[in-house]
Order: C-alpha cells, then structure tokens, then sequence
C-alpha cells in the first residue's frame, strides 16, 4: 500500500472529542496534520504517539495515544484513507 496523507474523523469519533480535554483533541489534529502533511509511514515513526496494531476484538484497528489515558483508535478503509473510529478513555483497570 502506498503512503497514505487522508485523515477521516466518523461522527463517533467526532462525539467523543467534544468529551475530551481540549488539549487532547488538539494531539490529535496535530497528528492528523502531520498525516496531511508528511504522510502516515513517516508520522508512525514519531514514538510519542505508539502507532500500533491492535488484538483481539479490535483486530485490523490501530491506536495511537494521546496521552497515558487516552487512545485514538482508527481504521485504514479500502480507498487508502484512514478513518478515526473512536476516541478511547484507559484507565489501569482496563489493562
């Protein structure tokens, strides 16, 4: 797959920052700015963010963090674009 630079937020997604921390939703368009700009392979390599592949029920689901509570999860649709699905809250019960 070619490097992708399409950054998607769903109406989930899109709820969900509203709940959260203004400065967690501005993480998160700081990195979908960079996806726009630099495109995902060489944002992924940017550590801060821990871009990895997800398990379990969530499998073909990436994350990135935000911060230690919170989880950016996203998709990579068909077309080569990705698409926020949900903005998670992790606390360490849920680990």
């Amino acid at each position: 797959m070619e490097n992708i630079f399409d950054v998607e937020v769903s109406t989930k997604a899109g709820k969900d920052l509203r709940k959260v921390p203004l400065y967690i939703a501005l993480k998160l368009q700081t990195w979908i700015d960079a996806v726009g700009h630099s495109g995902l392979d060489e944002v992924r390599k940017i550590p801060g963010y821990h871009d990895e592949p997800l398990t379990g029920k969530r499998k073909g689901q990436r994350s990135i963090r935000l911060n230690i509570a919170y989880r950016a999860i996203y998709t990579i649709n068909k077309d080569g674009v990705i698409n926020f699905v949900e903005i998670q809250e992790v606390n360490k019960h849920d680990y």
